[in-house]
């Protein structure tokens, strides 16, 4: 006996469902770390045997949401240029660049201590963690940035503006679009404000002049 065809729709439906419960529960777990994945269906417009389908419990919503945060800044990172660019200019575009992906990146961390676990949340966080120290560090050796703080210790510092700065923007107390933190985290590494918004005005220009050429 042949197997029944699944119909292309069919398939496209389900993978519908699966990025709007996801999108979904990102927002939802955003407001409120204990929601349930019965409000989360209800929010997506999905019935709960749908969810419990892509999903079978929280545990693998959340370790889906993970990976796909992990898909996310790896892509931001291997995005990145070669080590010759000067390192001020490699900080901007590394900001600039997790800035649309900082909703997964802050819900990570959300969520590190009560349900995925540190370690698994410093897994999927060390690359990107990596290159900004690798950054934060060559700009100190030229002089780029103040080293009053060891590179991994700055990098942690200005791992925690960036998110409080995210955070700022998802409750709707401050608006950017990655610019004015990819500034004030520049500022805060040492560099003058004039030269930061020089900066990050030209690297912000090149960036969509690439995505547009892209």
């Amino acid at each position: 006996m042949s197997k029944p065809v699944v119909r292309e729709p069919l398939r496209r439906n389900s993978r519908s469902n699966r990025a709007r419960i996801l999108a979904t529960a990102r927002q939802e777990l955003g407001r409120n770390p204990d929601v349930t994945l019965e409000e989360i269906a209800r929010a997506a417009g999905v019935v709960r045997r749908t969810l419990f389908g892509h999903f079978p419990g929280r545990a693998a919503l959340l370790e889906a949401l993970a990976e796909e945060a992990s898909e996310a800044l790896r892509g931001a990172v291997e995005r990145m240029p070669d080590a010759e660019e000067a390192p001020e200019r490699a900080f901007a575009r590394f900001i600039l660049s997790i800035w649309p992906v900082g909703d997964r990146y802050r819900l990570l961390l959300a969520l590190a201590r009560q349900d995925l676990g540190m370690d698994r949340v410093s897994e999927i966080l060390t690359p990107a963690r990596d290159e900004v120290t690798a950054i934060l560090d060559r700009g100190q050796r030229t002089g780029v940035f103040h080293d009053q703080l060891p590179a991994s210790v700055l990098s942690a510092a200005l791992e925690a503006l960036t998110l409080s700065l995210l955070e700022s923007v998802n409750t709707g107390t401050w608006e950017d679009d990655g610019t004015r933190t990819a500034v004030a985290t520049l500022v805060a590494a040492g560099v003058s404000d004039q030269a930061a918004t020089s900066i990050v005005e030209g690297v912000a220009s090149e960036m969509r002049a690439e995505s547009f050429d892209g």
